[in-house]
């Protein structure tokens, strides 16, 4: 038999999960900035949603349910976390699809962007002509993210969790050598040490990781 108490705890429980694994993830909300972000949304949905209005399913049933998969997702954000390769093959890296005014059709073809998606995304970004786009690089979370010909103090993710972006480097005119010196400047020995490092007003700004 339908019970109307039974969707309401259910659904409490299901609000509170989601409330805890947001504050757990460091997210303040749910909008999906990866891949793996949307696979989580995806699957919570449909746990949360499938199991309301399923009598069959038990209070007791439903949290396990909700706790293995809270684990899982909790387990796969720390991996991704501490090891690059998996982070790279889960949420993928960003794709540079403009340089210097010219669309790189090797890389659009790599992303599987075709040519009409592209055109969409630079007038959607305002962009009208792209000889005047400096750079223009395709995030993980689908946005388009355009630095055009020009602009000043830009801040520059030269490195992120502990990786080098060389179209970074490449569209600052510098390269490893000087990003080396410019860390070991520092007091930074090695690129993996580095957890964000930012080119702003001329000068490389350095957050390390703390072991």
């Amino acid at each position: 038999m339908f019970a109307y108490s039974d969707v309401l705890i259910k659904l409490v429980i299901g609000f509170l999960f989601i409330t805890v694994l947001i504050n757990l993830t460091g997210k303040s909300n749910l909008a999906p900035t990866s891949a793996m972000d949307q696979i989580q949304n995806y699957v919570l949905g449909g746990i949360v949603g499938g199991v309301l209005y399923n009598p069959s399913i038990t209070l007791i049933q439903f949290v396990i349910i909700l706790l293995i998969w809270s684990l899982l997702i909790l387990v796969m954000r720390y991996i991704t976390i501490h090891s690059q390769m998996m982070q790279k093959f889960l949420n993928g890296d960003p794709v540079t699809v403009v340089r210097n005014g010219e669309i790189l059709v090797d890389n659009c073809l790599r992303a599987n962007l075709p040519a009409k998606e592209v055109a969409l995304k630079l007038r959607t970004a305002g962009v009208t002509d792209v000889t005047t786009v400096k750079r223009a690089v395709l995030e993980q979370s689908g946005q388009l993210t355009i630095v055009n010909q020009g602009d000043a103090n830009i801040k520059f993710p030269v490195i992120t969790d502990g990786t080098v972006d060389p179209d970074v480097l490449d569209l600052m005119g510098k390269d490893q050598a000087w990003l080396e010196e410019a860390l070991r400047r520092q007091g930074v020995e090695r690129v993996k040490d580095v957890y964000l490092a930012e080119f702003r007003n001329n000068q490389l700004v350095v957050a390390k990781y703390h072991h």
